[in-house]
């Protein structure tokens, strides 16, 4: 079992000026995106560099209030009522993949109408340079100890202990007692293996699903088609890494004694995907290349 790398939560730190990974992820994320969207908006006619910049920007300020206002009411209100200041307080981590997802649909919109684009046409042109960002947060989990994957027994030479799996790991052994052999000492504590799920997560929500999105989106595709995949490949992703990661505790499994909030975000994004990919190419709208019909 491999020793998970305690890191220091505050990456840079300057008299009282102090910069969280957390906070670092995000700021990669976001120039990572505007960097992709710069390439993307040269190899089109009727977009510049200051729509890119906007875009962005729109994007950033979807994905923070979004993730973090959807990680309360999914995951944590019970928390917020406690203690409200705690929702600002976005460097400790918390944040939703499917709030933030909604969080961007809606500055979408508003992008949208100040520059005269469709909805669609912005999301397809967006969508490529949205798993990176995906990648950075999950990286951002790990370094935070976070959203740590279930236990293992299986002897994969990968697997890690997690020094905040602590209470998790002894809920475990109160509910399986004939696992207490899993435990291994790591330093001074005793830990139960467990899957490293942000890694799993950033690679495939993050890495494959990009190379998949940016090899399909550099020809063109019929409108609504790239925004179909990027919803197929995440809510696909998401869903099966769901059976390698703790569910939440205060959430468990909630369907079926096996589907966890996760699955049951991520399953209409399955459904709405393949639904949009054949309307997609059953109407052929094509907002840029040589079949541009718009």
């Amino acid at each position: 079992m491999l020793t998970y790398p305690n890191i220091d939560p505050v990456a840079i730190s300057l008299g009282p000026l102090q910069v969280h990974w957390y906070g670092l992820m995000y700021l990669l994320a976001f120039l990572c995106a505007w960097g992709l969207a710069t390439y993307r908006a040269k190899q089109r006619d009727n977009w510049n560099a200051e729509m890119v910049s906007d875009l962005v920007f729109y994007g950033a300020l979807g994905v923070v209030l979004g993730g973090r206002i959807g990680y309360v009411l999914f995951y944590e209100f019970s928390k917020f009522l406690a203690d409200p200041i705690w929702l600002f307080k976005v460097w400790t981590g918390g944040m939703s993949f499917h709030g933030g997802f909604i969080g961007v649909m809606v500055a979408m919109l508003f992008w949208c109408y100040k520059y005269k684009k469709t909805w669609f046409e912005t999301l397809d042109f967006i969508a490529p340079c949205v798993p990176t960002g995906l990648m950075f947060g999950r990286i951002g989990n790990f370094i935070g100890g976070e959203l740590f994957g279930r236990v293992s027994n299986g002897n994969y030479s990968w697997l890690m202990g997690f020094p905040t799996a602590q209470y998790a790991d002894n809920e475990y052994l109160k509910n399986h007692p004939e696992q207490i052999n899993l435990l291994q000492q790591v330093g001074q504590q005793m830990m139960l293996p467990r899957h490293p799920s942000q890694i799993y997560q950033a690679l495939c929500e993050g890495l494959l699903l990009f190379i998949v999105l940016w090899w399909f989106s550099s020809k063109p595709r019929p409108r609504m088609a790239v925004s179909a995949i990027f919803l197929m490949g995440y809510g696909c992703a998401r869903f099966f890494m769901e059976f390698v990661r703790e569910p939440d505790a205060d959430q468990g499994y909630i369907l079926f004694g096996w589907m966890t909030k996760g699955q049951i975000l991520s399953f209409p994004m399955i459904l709405i995907g393949l639904w949009m990919i054949w309307y997609a190419y059953r109407k052929k709208v094509f907002d840029w290349g040589p079949q541009k019909n718009t």
